[in-house]
């Protein structure tokens, strides 16, 4: 088994200082170790029996679609404002170093469906409590949400209404 956790690169004072920025780049260009974290996150909620997997934007598409495929069920993208056709359902949020608002289509998932979120990095949570929250208002299910980094100095599981799970930790 890799230790997922060499992996990953860390690169200080980005995107601002004072900020130390764990990168999965590194990861995602091991093919090895990206093969083992799709199949570990896949084995992890598998049993869950999910109909969606969605993704947020940008890193969240390469793990989230993996996982989907390796699951044999459907993607959808969780986007930036203004990157998504036809009618879409937005939501406003606020990060530790700004704003954002998240988009996803809001005829693309059957109603009543079962949802997994995944994503590369759980920080404060705010991200993915709002792209929880937007999957939500679209009528269907969310009952999980997968990321590979969580950092648990942060707290962010705590803002975050689904049960959570993170293959990597740090605890500062």
């Amino acid at each position: 088994m890799i230790n997922l956790k060499n992996c990953i690169r860390s690169i200080p004072d980005y995107p601002k200082k004072g900020i130390l920025f764990y990168d999965i780049a590194t990861l995602l260009a091991n093919g090895e170790a990206l093969k083992e974290t799709i199949n570990r996150m896949a084995d992890s909620i598998s049993a869950l029996k999910p109909d969606y997997i969605c993704g947020i934007d940008a890193r969240g598409f390469v793990i989230g679609a993996s996982v989907a495929e390796k699951l044999g069920i459907g993607f959808v993208m969780v986007r930036k404002k203004g990157k998504l056709p036809g009618e879409v359902v937005s939501r406003s949020y606020t990060l530790e170093y700004g704003e954002n608002t998240l988009e996803i289509q809001k005829d693309i998932m059957k109603p009543g469906s079962k949802v997994v979120l995944c994503d590369d990095l759980l920080a404060t949570g705010g991200t993915a409590n709002a792209a929880i929250e937007l999957i939500k208002s679209v009528g269907v299910s969310v009952v999980h949400a997968a990321f590979i980094i969580e950092l648990n100095f942060l707290n962010g599981r705590n803002n975050i209404s689904v049960p959570v799970s993170s293959l990597i930790q740090y605890d500062e």
